[in-house]
Parts: structure tokens; C-alpha cells; sequence
């Protein structure tokens, strides 16, 4: 091969390998499966999975639910609280919002889940009234406060707790989500405050994984 051949076969090489990154980059982006959409999405996907505590709260149907037990679908976890006057309402209605977007089958693998972070008043007859309000399909779960507590420093989602003994009190909590994987394991973030129509564009890729 002479060095004329030798420089047009390296180059014929280097320009395939441009070509299939530069097609690769475009079909990942229709996909919507690359990671900087995501992140532009608000969608902080970990390294590592990690963990859920196996502890055991109640839904609004007074049902006991194991919380390392939330498999089979993708789980979205949001702190709130029905006495909340702005943050839980609005994130409620953004999650209805996408929820709507997405096709039935993968509506069908999405699970909103919302933690109360004020069991004193939200008993399973109150969450139950609340959540019909946006979706009849989310679920909302009480427990004690050092579970709560419990379960969102580990799912690095903050709150404090509130003096219960002012009248009218409120909690102040993250608006973040947690993303709970079918494995039952914590796989990500989604940040406050939700992008609905960038959400809705990204959230499909991830319920295909």
C-alpha cells in the first residue's frame, strides 16, 4: 500500500467514525434518551441506585404498603402535605398534567406516590379526598415522623417538621421527586420546580428502560 493509499483509507476511517457519532448523537436526541435533555428536563439520573428503608407507612386506603416493596413500575416520590397553599397544588396538578401526556401504556408504568410530611392531619380519609382532586390513581402515604424522617434523608429529599402546636401551621419541604425504579431502588431526581412540556418530551425514555 503505497503513502497516498495509506492517508485516503486513514481518512475514509476518521470520517466513518465522525459520520457514526454524528448519527448516533441525532438518533439519541430524537429519542430523547440523551442524558443532557435529561438534565435540561430536570432529570438528575445517580451513578448508583440506591436502597430504599424497608419501612411500612399506610395509603389513603388504610392499607399498610412496604415501602422497599414499590416495584413493578416507575415511582415518582413527592413530600408534601394537603394543608400545603402552594407548592403540593401546583406539583400535584403539573404531575396530572404529564401524566395526560403520556400514551395509556406508559401512563401504565408510571406510579405518583406522595409522602406526608404532616401525619397529624393528613389521615388516609383526608389524603383520600385530596388526591381524588388531581388523579385517582396516585397514592398517598402516612406513617410516623421518624419514618418520614427516615425515608427522606434517604432518598436525599428534605424536610422539617413543623410545630404542630401553632394553629395554621406549615411545613416547609423540598419540592423535588424521587425516582423509584421497578426494582424498588431509588434511581434519580427530578428538580423543582417541573418543566411539564420538558418533562412530558422525556419522561417516555426513561419508562422504557
Amino acid at each position: 500500500m503505497t503513502r497516498t493509499q495509506k492517508t485516503v483509507f486513514i481518512l475514509v476511517a476518521i470520517i466513518a467514525v465522525i459520520l457514526g457519532l454524528t448519527v448516533q448523537r441525532v438518533l439519541s436526541m430524537r429519542s430523547g434518551s440523551d442524558p443532557a435533555a435529561l438534565v435540561d428536563a430536570g432529570v438528575i439520573m445517580l451513578p448508583q441506585s440506591r436502597a430504599v428503608p424497608a419501612l411500612k407507612m399506610i395509603d389513603q386506603g388504610g392499607e399498610p404498603v412496604a415501602l422497599d416493596q414499590l416495584k413493578d413500575k416507575w415511582t415518582l416520590v413527592f413530600f408534601g402535605y394537603t394543608y400545603c397553599p402552594d407548592i403540593c397544588p401546583a406539583t400535584l396538578a403539573q404531575l396530572r398534567q404529564i401524566k395526560a401526556s403520556l400514551s395509556a401504556a406508559e401512563a401504565g408504568r408510571l406510579r405518583v406516590v406522595l409522602v406526608s410530611v404532616d401525619p397529624d392531619r393528613d389521615t388516609p380519609q383526608q389524603l383520600k379526598q385530596y388526591l381524588a382532586y388531581f388523579d385517582k390513581d396516585f397514592v398517598g402515604l402516612r406513617g410516623a415522623v421518624e419514618d418520614i424522617q427516615t425515608l427522606s434523608k434517604a432518598l436525599s429529599i428534605p424536610y422539617i417538621p413543623a410545630d404542630t402546636r401553632k394553629p395554621g401551621y406549615t411545613v416547609d419541604h423540598s419540592g423535588n421527586l424521587a425516582i423509584i425504579g421497578p426494582d424498588g431502588r431509588q434511581h434519580g431526581f427530578i428538580r423543582a420546580p417541573l418543566n411539564v412540556q420538558k418533562l412530558s418530551a422525556r419522561l417516555p425514555v426513561l419508562l422504557t428502560r
